[in-house]
């Protein structure tokens, strides 16, 4: 509220609206530029604080009393009680209303518990995810397939959420869960590769070593098993595809031009098959394939397959879409990941219809 005010001998006086004086030492000039008394906030103990420091206040130093013999001058004892005063209430505002310096100014009160609280939380639960990812080695390579829907709980919200990426040149990454996480595991290995290149010892790209997918299969596992023991796990399956590390490094001369297919799940637990699925393709996807799958694949027949696998959990997945997205790798070409498209779907089977 606005306040009137007058300057006295020991300070200055200020006068609310409401009547009530209110002594302020060494305030006078941020008075003058502001005009205005700060309200304290509407607690209990504040008002009480703040009647306290009104009454001692409310001594009127204009009159002085006559001596009565005391070392010091009665007017300023009197003084020196009600700046202790004031200085007292203003602890009492502070210490019973605690204010939160949140960033962005804001003032909203927070008890220590709950900070408390919030400093320890934890992942419970999903928010927006991605359903299935399928995999399928075939003569030439390694071929993924993956819808482009996130859904927010049961809400299909994102519809073009891609969950196929590019690792490197060599390796293939597509995952089903939390896309956030997602997002955060490809840049730490995009940041991985940039590093690799930055401290190689030649400056040629086709030089520089990059890691292959059984390698970046193998890191996945520890940085998914080491947030599982915060904790904190990182709520994805991940499949990696591409080609098993070459000949001439270490013991892996007999995997030479051999494709990789693995998978990681949340708590870093590992495998690799020929064929893989994850969420609820491991449920409907995963017999399909194993019936028709053939080391010699073709290209044609391998994206065929996992178009019908693809058409099936359309159907039988409430977070399923038609509009999906196709990647291989292969020795030739490296990594190639086709844009979204739909693929043919129809209701008018008899079990739908009735």
């Amino acid at each position: 509220p606005k306040a009137s005010s007058y300057v006295t001998s020991h300070g200055l006086l200020l006068r609310s609206s409401l009547g009530v004086p209110l002594l302020c030492r060494g305030v006078a000039t941020s008075f003058r530029r502001t005009g205005t008394l700060i309200a304290p906030p509407h607690n209990h103990k504040v008002l009480a604080s703040l009647a306290f420091a009104c009454i001692a206040a409310i001594i009127p130093l204009h009159h002085r009393p006559p001596r009565l013999g005391l070392a010091v001058s009665p007017s300023r004892l009197v003084s020196a009680i009600s700046s202790f005063l004031i200085l007292l209430h203003l602890l009492l505002v502070v210490m019973s209303a605690p204010i939160s310096l949140a960033p962005g100014g804001s003032s909203s009160r927070i008890s220590a518990r709950a900070g408390l609280e919030a400093a320890t939380e934890r992942t419970r639960q999903p928010i927006v995810t991605g359903t299935s990812v399928l995999g399928i080695k075939y003569k030439d390579g390694v071929m993924l397939a993956a819808d482009t829907l996130c859904s927010y709980g049961s809400m299909a919200k994102y519809k073009d959420a891609r969950r196929l990426t590019k690792i490197n040149d060599a390796t293939l990454l597509g995952a089903g869960g939390e896309y956030s996480d997602f997002q955060s595991i490809t840049d730490l290995l995009k940041r991985n590769a940039l590093e690799d290149k930055c401290t190689a010892d030649s400056l040629y790209e086709e030089d520089v070593n990059e890691e292959c997918a059984r390698e970046v299969w193998n890191y996945l596992r520890a940085v998914m098993y080491n947030r599982r023991n915060k904790m904190n796990p990182l709520w994805n399956d991940l499949v990696v595809a591409g080609f098993s590390q070459p000949a001439g490094v270490g013991d892996a001369s007999a995997d030479e031009d051999k494709p990789f297919l693995g998978l990681v799940d949340k708590i870093g637990t590992t495998y690799e098959d020929s064929v893989i699925a994850t969420g609820f393709g491991s449920y409907l996807a995963i017999p399909i394939l194993r019936e028709k799958h053939r080391e010699d694949l073709e290209e044609g027949e391998a994206r065929a397959l996992l178009e019908d696998c693809m058409r099936v959990l359309f159907y039988r997945d409430c977070r399923a879409l038609n509009r999906i997205q196709i990647a291989k790798v292969t020795k030739a070409d490296g990594v190639l990941i086709s844009e979204p498209y739909e693929i043919e779907t129809s209701w008018d089977s008899a079990s739908f219809v009735e």
